[in-house]
Order: structure tokens, then C-alpha cells, then sequence
């Protein structure tokens, strides 16, 4: 088979912008491809280990599994509440979530959210050590329509024409048959009448039915108004300065969807001038050379305009780059915003150095032997990916361990936060597919999580001492299939990035 690369050499820039298409293609909500919230954290004195799947469609009804990692917790109860405003403050019932018959430490549960808007679940535990809660956001906006089922909408259709045929059947004989005495038959007359009377009723079933389709079409027309849209992002380079364009694709516009001009009621107003920084930054922005996923940055554009950034890049090989950049509104929701560009003699030296929290890692393209667990750093340094015994499954919550070791093979003296975090890791699909960055509280963005917690994003955070050199983060892959994984620690001023394979079955 020939390689992607080999095919853009042989075609030229021709086809080129096809395959960028394709890339492009997969653009999706914050955490491409990876809806699932996966997140590490204490309730009082209980350290939880919590998934939340989100509903596709709005209304519907988002899956809760919690494990306590402490033991102890006999109740554990979860309830929906809008993520800032007078709801925050005036929780409704809290629904009881089930504890496992099998495993002591398990619960889990469901909620329905039924509107759009920056949620947040509440969780609260209470057993031996006393009480505590956790509220870990939720972006509650519609992925998708769902579509009938095909045996669904057959039966449905039989049903319906037996239906309409029997009520015009009904009408035609209560015109023909309804004054005549037992036993006798219709007139001609009547018969004609009957046939009449079951003609309009059809025709009459027939206007209801068709102003109930298009009553229905137009509110399936301001639902789809309602499927996300992430920011449009144009990358544009001129010599080594990349500006990132952002426009609005006309996602979750208020519309009037009724004869009286009522708007469509939505929580989500999106602008591009509200971004709270999240980590010290307002993008995070990660490159990556395609197909082979083996040159990563990890770079911060500044902010311009509202719809502009820009940043200088570093010297980069050339290649084609698949870019994503997280940001996070005011209002919770977050955003991973895609893009990509082609370097065709890369960006030679002398362009700027690395600085700051940028980070870069170059190894082997994937599809040959995968990567092991220990990945040697430029500076003689290595990482160590701690991976338990075992296949990785899709969808099941685990914790991805991760460990920075001197040439010696001894932990560094000088360890330091990165971004304030212990570590930050990029999850990637090699088809493009997913694309998630995850920090080791999981994988809300922590602005998000500062709204939940009452406090207001961008506050500056307590510095930890005495950091380790190992990091966890808690996550799921999200389908099966090959996935790379990019790790990122600091010590004595130096950012290092480790590079692993994964697959999950």
C-alpha cells in the first residue's frame, strides 16, 4: 500500500488540499471524538474516580459511575445544576445513586439534563468518614439527531394507514348506515353519501397530517440550529508568524420557531471575546505532523483580535500539521478548534527558540513497531509509562501513569508544575478521529472546574511543593483502535514530552 506521504510526492499540490479536507473532517466539540467526562477528585474525604457520559440529544439522560477509592462511603447521591446563577444556588432532589451489589466501592446512576447549557453535576458521598461533595462541569449541548429505527418507523407507518383508513371507514358508515334500522341495507344514495363522507374525512386527515409535518419540520430546523458547530479556525502562515482566524458557523442563534415569534429558549450565547484563560493561557494549541504522528508542538498563541491569534512558530520540518486549540468561554464551555497547515520546506533555523510552556518532541511515525513503555528524552533524561498488566478496553476509565527518571535512572531533584499541573498529556487517534488533552484532575478544563467550584477562572492557584516525577491521569479511550500518547512534565526549567503507543480493544 502506499503511504499518504509518498502519494502527496508522487501527485504534487494538486491533491493536497483533499487530504486537508479530510483532516478537517473530523472537527468536533471540545475533545474531539472523546465526549465522555472522566475526572479524579475528592468529595470531603473521599478521593472519587468519576465518569459522566453525556447525552448526545438535548433533553436526554446523562450515565453516572462513581468508584470511591476510599472505602467507607455507604450513600452517594447526584444531582444536575446549572453551572453559575440563582440555579447554582437552589439544588432540586438529588437522585440516589445505586451502590453496586458486587464491588462496595461502586455506584452508579443517571440524570436527565434538559436543556442546553454549562452544567454541573453535584456529587455528594456520606459513610464512615463523614461527608463530602464534588461538582464536576458538564457541557450539556445536542452532538447529533437521532433517526427512527427503520423497524420502528415501518410498524409505525402499517399503524398509521390502519388508522387513517378506519377513521375515514368510520365516517362513511356513520353517514350511510347510522340512521337505518336493523337489518336494512343502505340506498344507493346513502352509499354515494357514505363514499362522500369518507372521502373528506380522508381529505381532512390528510390537511391535519400534513400541517403536523411541517410543524414538525420546522421544530427538527430549529433543533439542528442546536447541533453543535465548534468555531470555524483559517490558518494562515506568512513566512514563520501562523495567525489562527476564528468565525462563528452560526451555531445556537436564538430563531423564532413559532407563529407568535417566541425565540428559542438556549443558555449558550458564544462570542469570541469572552475566553478565560485556562492553564495561564488563553489557547493551548498542539501540531502535529500527519500521517504519522511523529513531530508534536505544543505552542500558546497570543490573542489579537477577539477572532485572531498568532503566534511565531519554532523551526519546524517540514510536513503537513494538523492543528487543535483548546479554548474555554466564560460561560464553561470549552472548545477544541481544528485546523491544519502544510509546511512544504518546513521552518528553518534560526526561528525562534522554544519558550516559556511551548514543548516539542519528534520519534518514529506510527504504523511500524509500536513505541514501548520507556522513551528516551533529548537530554539523556527518559519517561516511563507505568502501564498495568492487561488489554485497554473503549470507554472504561482508567488511570495512565506516567513517570520522569534522570540518565541514571533516578528521580529528579528539580521537579517542577507544568502549567501548574503535575503533567498535561494529549491522547491521539492515529485516524485522526479523537483527539483529547487531559490533565491529571481528568478531563474538564480547569477553568470549568475553578466555575464549579465557586471560584473565577484564571485565579492564580496554590503553588505545590515538593512535586513528583510521576503523574497519572484519569481517562477512557474512547473506541478501539491505535491511539499515541503525548506526555508532557518539567524539571529545572525544562519541559519534557514522552511519546507512547496505545491500543484499545
Amino acid at each position: 500500500m502506499v503511504s499518504l506521504s509518498r502519494f502527496l510526492d508522487a501527485r504534487g499540490e494538486a491533491v493536497r488540499p483533499i487530504f486537508l479536507l479530510l483532516f478537517l473532517a473530523f472537527a468536533g466539540s471540545a475533545h474531539v471524538g472523546s465526549p465522555d467526562i472522566y475526572l479524579d477528585g475528592s468529595a470531603g474525604p473521599y478521593k472519587l474516580f468519576v465518569t459522566i457520559r453525556p447525552p448526545q440529544v438535548i433533553p436526554g439522560v446523562a450515565e453516572i459511575l462513581v468508584r470511591s477509592q476510599t472505602p467507607g462511603v455507604s450513600r452517594m447521591t447526584a444531582v444536575p445544576l446549572p453551572l453559575f446563577g440563582p440555579g447554582a444556588d437552589h439544588p432540586p432532589i438529588p437522585d440516589l445513586l445505586v451502590h453496586s451489589s458486587g464491588d462496595p466501592q461502586f455506584f452508579t446512576g443517571s440524570l436527565w439534563l434538559m436543556s442546553d447549557g454549562s452544567w454541573q453535576v453535584r456529587i455528594a458521598a456520606d459513610g464512615s468518614e463523614g461527608a463530602g461533595t464534588i461538582s464536576i462541569p458538564v457541557p450539556a449541548v445536542a452532538q447529533t439527531t437521532r433517526r427512527m429505527e427503520w423497524p420502528l418507523g415501518a410498524g409505525l407507518a402499517i399503524l398509521g394507514l390502519f388508522l387513517v383508513g378506519g377513521l375515514a371507514a368510520i365516517s362513511g358508515a356513520t353517514v350511510r348506515e347510522a340512521k337505518l334500522e336493523a337489518g336494512k341495507e343502505a340506498s344507493d344514495a346513502g352509499k354515494r353519501k357514505g363514499l362522500l363522507a369518507s372521502a373528506a374525512a380522508f381529505g381532512v386527515i390528510a390537511l391535519v397530517l400534513t400541517g403536523g409535518k411541517l410543524w414538525w419540520d420546522s421544530e427538527s430546523n430549529v433543533y439542528k440550529q442546536r447541533v453543535y458547530k465548534p468555531l470555524n479556525m483559517r490558518a494562515e502562515l506568512q513566512g514563520a508568524d501562523l495567525s489562527l482566524n476564528l468565525s462563528e458557523p452560526g451555531w445556537m442563534q436564538a430563531q423564532p420557531h413559532s407563529k407568535a415569534g417566541a425565540l428559542n429558549r438556549v443558555l449558550f450565547v458564544r462570542k469570541m471575546d469572552d475566553l478565560v484563560l485556562d492553564h495561564n493561557h488563553l489557547m493551548h494549541l498542539y501540531a502535529i505532523r500527519q500521517p504519522g504522528l511523529d513531530v508534536i508542538y505544543h505552542l500558546h498563541p497570543e490573542q489579537r483580535q477577539p477572532d485572531e491569534f498568532q503566534v511565531a512558530l519554532p523551526a519546524m520540518p517540514a510536513g503537513d500539521y494538523k492543528l487543535y486549540a483548546d479554548v474555554v468561554h466564560e460561560n464553561g464551555l470549552p472548545e477544541t478548534l481544528v485546523s491544519a497547515i502544510h509546511l512544504p520546506n518546513g521552518i528553518p533555523a534560526p526561528a525562534r527558540p522554544l519558550s516559556g510552556d511551548d514543548a516539542q518532541a519528534e520519534t518514529r511515525p506510527v504504523g511500524g513497531t509500536p513505541l514501548g513503555d520507556t522513551f528516551p528524552l533529548p537530554d539523556g533524561y527518559r519517561m516511563r509509562w507505568l502501564h498495568e498488566a492487561g488489554a485497554l478496553h473503549a470507554r472504561e476509565g482508567s488511570q495512565f501513569r506516567f513517570e520522569l527518571l534522570t540518565a541514571d535512572g533516578s528521580a529528579p531533584r528539580d521537579m517542577e508544575l507544568y502549567m501548574g499541573m503535575a503533567g498535561h498529556a494529549a491522547f491521539v487517534k492515529t485516524d485522526g478521529s479523537v483527539f483529547a488533552h487531559i490533565h491529571p484532575n481528568g478531563t474538564v478544563s480547569m477553568a470549568a472546574l475553578m466555575l464549579a467550584q465557586g471560584m473565577k477562572p484564571g485565579m492564580a492557584m496554590a503553588e505545590e511543593t515538593g512535586v513528583p516525577n510521576e503523574v497519572s491521569f484519569p481517562y477512557g479511550l474512547p473506541a478501539p483502535g491505535a491511539y499515541r500518547i503525548f506526555v508532557q512534565m518539567k524539571h529545572g526549567g525544562t519541559v519534557e514530552t514522552g511519546v507512547f503507543d496505545a491500543f484499545a480493544q
